[in-house]
């Protein structure tokens, strides 16, 4: 809500992302369950945005752990049935913060939701007293999983990531694999080995200055090299006059 109105609120820094991937950022509100399919027949990609909001728990069996933190049933309602048919459809796939929580709960995962009241985990949220240079300031290290997306994207198994969230993986869904961990063990990315098209689901947020960031860039042009090849596979090519 801004005043008294609702509004449909994408942060300027995933647009800005998307354009750095070399591609053409088309924003999508909300969608009706019988859109989806002719949303993804016009998307050469999808990137599901970070969020203030958290995925309703009702969607992995749970009642709420803090009815302050705020919800957003709108989004889990078309972005939930969505994201199965993205991977289903063969459209490249990049998930940041939220977006990456409920990609693992749309495939039959669950969410830590309050990662820093479980024991042996860090507090993986950011003092959101301080400017947004500190907030996603580098946070701590991840370790990249062998022989997955990110080992094949990165030039390096070790680097440095920011960290703005109090949700997490819990039980990763069936037939995903770990992509990058943190230190004291938090899924920190995952993927879907057997979808069709490059997937990735980030725990942290590449987008922010991404442009000054070495793994973020290299994330992006995989991403816009993946919607790419999707474009050119199911588009014919004509020369440009």
């Amino acid at each position: 809500m801004l005043g008294h109105h609702p509004f449909h609120i994408a942060g300027k820094k995933y647009v800005d992302a998307v354009r750095l991937a070399d591609c053409l950022p088309l924003v999508v509100p909300t969608a009706a369950l019988d859109e989806l399919d002719a949303l993804l027949d016009l998307a050469d990609g999808v990137l599901l945005t970070g969020s203030p909001s958290n995925v309703h728990p009702r969607h992995f069996d749970e009642g709420v752990h803090d009815p302050a933190l705020p919800l957003d049933v709108e989004r889990d309602a078309w972005t939930l049935p969505l994201i199965p048919k993205t991977l289903a459809h063969g459209v490249p796939l990049l998930a940041i913060c939220r977006g990456a929580q409920e990609a693992n709960v749309a495939l039959g995962g669950s969410l830590h939701q309050a990662v820093q009241q479980v024991p042996g985990f860090d507090d993986h949220r950011a003092d959101d007293r301080q400017p947004a240079e500190v907030q996603y300031a580098a946070s701590h290290p991840v370790q990249v999983e062998p022989g997955g997306v990110l080992a094949r994207v990165l030039d390096r198994e070790v680097f440095e990531v920011n960290s703005l969230h109090g949700q997490a993986v819990h039980r990763l869904a069936d037939g995903l694999r770990v992509e990058a961990r943190a230190p004291d063990g938090v899924i920190e990315a995952f993927s879907h080995p057997v979808a069709p098209a490059f997937n990735l689901c980030v725990q942290w947020h590449p987008e922010w200055l991404a442009q000054d960031n070495p793994v973020s860039m290299q994330i992006l042009r995989a991403f816009g090299d993946a919607c790419r090849a999707h474009r050119d596979h199911r588009t014919p090519t004509f020369p440009r006059s």
